[in-house]
């Protein structure tokens, strides 16, 4: 006989002790486990796909395109579209960090026109009627003109929005029409052809911009490298990043955790101006001409690259790299649909198509916007206490009307209760605060 401790149940030989799982139990377990790891792995594997997006479709372009095209790959046309798509990078750089403050800049496209108009105007000579002479600005002096204005052009952009609180599309959506209408004002809607310039007048020189070459690499190539290089250690080093980022994420917080808000808006539509700029400049020295309508529909390019990239319209998220594979595969499927053959108009279709891709991808790796804000449901028991105007409080204290009869005073000689006090509450006890009502 074996003999059991008091108040301990007899167990028999053969049951599994509670502690000891069955082999049902176990193999539901390992069951569970493995779907588990699977589905863990298949996530891992799609988010892998959908944050590396941008550099897959790029690969994927070159490898169609060489397929279909035997001068595709070749190194003279990769230079040729890397000067392409150094308009449209520059663009893009300058629209990211707008939108990692979860704004917008439509006028980029404008401010390369006119930009590119203004310094197209100063080289061809500036007539002062008043004493009978025409200036000749140099080339670097133009250039400077120009990149100054479209800094100016942006610095109008941020004080409309940070100062005066402006919805970003609006502003610079006004701006957009505001600055093409100057340039066509200056040029009567003309071309400003011919600005190679004269000996003479020391203003020669401006298209080495568009097609000098340093190592073999043109030398927009290099300017863009130089900005995106000098854009990414300002975001990934400095504290005006980590500030942009913040404002991007929750304004809110930022401002309340001691972040120039205002402050970093406006500089970002500054800087934003400037590579506009710098691109219009580029884009009228490969071109030796400065059209008012240079960079139409542009301002679109560059929002897709930004998205494209992986960047997240609401702000917040979004790198320099995923931004320059964006302007990439934009460029590169654009100048690789034109060596094909491609109707110009088809060009259209498929890049709206990339672009409606890109945006779908960027909801669902960052969600949509505000989604994750749901409503919380109040679980019973952590109310502190009713409103007045909730029901409950209405009717612990009813109103009374002088007409009524009053209240019966409670009676003093009410014995007390002999019985025995319980520990229990009792049933006609009012529930307490943060408890759930019983009923």
């Amino acid at each position: 006989m074996t003999s059991t401790a008091a108040g301990d149940a007899p167990r028999m030989p053969d049951s599994p002790t509670p502690d000891s799982p069955t082999p049902d139990s176990s193999k539901r377990g390992s069951s569970t486990s493995g779907s588990s790891t699977r589905e863990r792995s298949s996530l891992d594997i799609s988010k892998v796909l959908i944050e590396s997006r941008a550099f897959l479709a790029l690969a994927l372009i070159i490898v169609i395109f060489s397929l279909l095209s035997p001068n595709f790959l070749t190194v003279d046309n990769l230079l040729i579209m890397s000067s392409h798509v150094a308009i449209f990078a520059l663009l893009s750089l300058g629209q990211l960090l707008v939108v990692l403050t979860g704004g917008i800049d439509l006028s980029v496209g404008s401010i390369l026109g006119f930009t590119a108009v203004i310094g197209g105007f100063l080289l061809r000579g500036v007539p002062l009627s008043m004493f009978g002479v025409t200036l000749y600005p140099s080339v670097p002096a133009a250039v400077l003109i120009a990149i100054v204005l479209g800094g100016a052009l942006g610095l109008l952009n941020g004080v409309l929005v940070a100062k005066f609180k402006v919805a970003p599309f609006v502003a610079t959506l006004g701006m957009l029409y505001v600055v093409r209408g100057f340039a066509l004002l200056m040029t009567n809607g003309r071309t400003i052809n011919d600005l190679s310039g004269e000996e003479g007048l020391g203003n020669t020189g401006f298209e080495w911009l568009g097609f000098n070459r340093i190592l073999g690499i043109p030398a927009g190539v290099l300017i863009m490298a130089v900005i995106a290089l000098v854009i990414a250690v300002v975001l990934g080093r400095t504290t005006f990043g980590r500030w942009l980022y913040a404002t991007g994420g929750n304004e809110r917080a930022a401002q309340l955790s001691g972040v120039p808000v205002r402050t970093v808006t406006v500089w970002v539509y500054v800087i934003s101006g400037l590579c506009s700029a710098v691109a219009g400049i580029i884009l009228a020295s490969t071109l030796t001409s400065a059209s008012p309508t240079a960079g139409n529909t542009y301002e679109l390019t560059a929002i897709a690259g930004v998205v494209i990239g992986g960047a997240a319209l609401s702000g917040g998220r979004g790198t320099v790299r995923g931004t320059l594979l964006g302007a990439f595969v934009i460029g590169f499927l654009s100048d690789g649909l034109v060596l094909i053959g491609v109707s110009a108009y088809w060009q259209t279709v498929f890049v709206g198509a990339v672009i409606v891709v890109a945006v779908l991808l960027n909801t669902l790796q960052y969600g949509r916007p505000g989604g994750s804000k749901r409503r919380a449901r109040r679980k019973p028991g952590t109310d502190t206490g009713a409103s007045p105007e909730s029901p409950s409080a209405q009717n612990s204290s009813p109103q009374r009307s002088p007409s009524d009869p009053p209240l019966a005073e409670p009676s003093s000689t009410e014995t007390p209760s002999t019985e025995p006090s319980s520990t229990e509450p009792s049933s006609t006890e009012p529930p307490r605060r943060g408890s759930p009502p019983t009923d």
